[in-house]
């Protein structure tokens, strides 16, 4: 029976981050999203690489058992990337993602999964949960210390335990399923599953609005609960194609990794041939400075650490040096003030407002807000980044590495008090997590291979 995918893939910022850390594809082969992780310093970045990784897969025709081997290799080669990516720029150490893709051949689907991310399958009215959460409280419900519900209020359910890091260790869990007319999927980031109660997900997802309609229902569900968090959701429909209309083709890309028009608040699709979307995502991964006369690129890798920006912001600091020394002193030392950076200050974290320069006796920065934070309970990598001098986009974004790099010292103190060695976990996009676990999750800790669990898995 020819079948095909009717699809929608739909992206917001959500109602209180600056940025979307969440990229999403959607075409005729091929579903993917990632939810960056590692606060402001590079969970977008993390995310858009990963999914301009494997786009192009969606042009290519796959035998069942060739398409699980070409879509781990294509994960696989998008880590090592992440890896690279941090040892060209050691201030992004620390960033990873979520992901989920389902690439279909034929009338089989291969579902790859790796966080807290999660896919769901609505057949014949029930609505199931397909993937099983890599996550600290996923593992204590599954060694019955606690029970789904209990996970659901836990303290530290925002730490993840399995995600993409660039460490060779980092391994996606892989799973065939069958494709059957009528099945709807969906694959969201926690941005939906964490604000909207599971009751309305289903109630949504059953219902007989098509693709495109469904998505922008749940965005708007999200929004309405006040999620703080960037919210992905993507919508595939298994369709017989002798019993209606071939589906539109034309793929959807969505998140930090789209390209998107200037000032618009969420991502739109932007409709181009496989051929086209596989050359543009990449070129614009290659060359992030690239735009139209009327479009924009917006991809993640255009934020503060990318190579063309660090070269404009010394360019800038020279001329500020310049004019500070030919006497424009407050012109120059007034957009100093309006940068910032977390370094080391007495031992602890701190943000910093200015730039670590100093011009003669003039300092041009000093300590903005100092945190709790030691910089010695840091894992090593992270405190080096710390020592070195972390640039930040604005104070917002320094926050959040904060809230991030305080997490990070709650779980290493727990694991050195354990004996265990210290390794960086994630939190809900690397965001602040309750500092008082049972046990300390590390990247090693991974859950079970999971099987179709049902609706009510955490």
């Amino acid at each position: 029976m020819p079948i095909a995918i009717d699809y929608a893939a739909r992206s917001h910022v959500g109602m209180v981050r600056s940025n979307n850390q969440d990229s999403g594809y959607a075409g005729p082969h091929l579903l993917a999203m990632a939810d960056g992780m590692g606060g402001h310093a590079g969970g977008d970045i993390a995310s858009s690489i990963v999914i301009g990784a494997l786009v192009d897969l969606d042009g290519e025709a796959f035998g069942s058992a060739e398409a699980g081997r070409a879509l781990l290799r294509r994960i696989h080669s998008a880590n090592a990337d992440l890896a690279q990516r941090i040892r060209d720029e050691p201030a992004l150490d620390g960033m990873g993602t979520t992901l989920i893709a389902i690439l279909r051949s034929r009338n089989m689907l291969v579902l790859a999964h790796i966080g807290d991310s999660r896919a769901f399958l609505a057949r014949d009215g029930t609505v199931t949960q397909i993937t099983k959460d890599h996550s600290f409280v996923q593992a204590l419900v599954d060694d019955g210390k606690i029970s789904a519900s209990d996970a659901l209020v836990h303290p530290q359910r925002a730490l993840v335990t399995r995600v993409l890091t660039g460490r060779p260790e980092d391994e996606p869990d892989l799973v065939v399923r069958e494709a059957r007319p009528g099945d709807r999927y969906l694959v969201a980031s926690d941005g939906l599953t964490d604000y909207v109660a599971a009751d309305t997900i289903d109630e949504i997802l059953v219902s007989d609005a098509d693709a495109g309609t469904t998505a922008d229902q749940l965005v708007a569900l999200a929004l309405r609960a006040g999620a703080p968090d960037n919210v992905t959701v993507i919508i595939g429909d298994i369709v017989d194609v002798t019993r209606s209309s071939p589906p539109s083709t034309a793929p959807q890309v969505v998140g930090s990794v789209a390209l998107r028009r200037k000032g618009s608040g969420g991502t739109r699709p932007i409709p181009v041939t496989p051929a086209e979307k596989a050359a543009a995502l990449g070129a614009e991964t290659a060359e992030p400075g690239h735009a139209e006369a009327d479009d924009e690129v917006t991809l993640a890798e255009q934020g503060g650490h990318s190579r063309t920006v660090r070269r404009l912001r010394a360019i800038a600091i020279a001329v500020a040096v310049l004019v500070v020394l030919a006497g424009g002193a407050y012109a120059g030392y007034a957009w100093t003030q309006q940068q910032y950076f977390i370094g080391d200050h007495d031992g602890y974290v701190t943000v910093f407002r200015g730039i670590d320069a100093s011009v003669g006796p003039v300092s041009l920065f000093h300590p903005e807000t100092v945190s709790e934070v030691h910089v010695g309970d840091l894992p090593d990598s992270l405190a080096d980044s710390v020592r070195r001098g972390a640039d930040q986009a604005n104070a917002a974004a320094a926050a959040d590495r904060v809230d991030f790099l305080r997490a990070q010292a709650a779980g290493c103190i727990l694991a050195r008090v354990a004996g265990q060695s210290c390794a960086v976990t994630f939190g809900e996009s690397g965001g602040p997590t309750d500092t008082t676990p049972t046990q300390t999750p590390t990247a090693s800790t991974a859950a079970p291979t999971p099987d179709p669990t049902s609706r009510t898995t955490p």
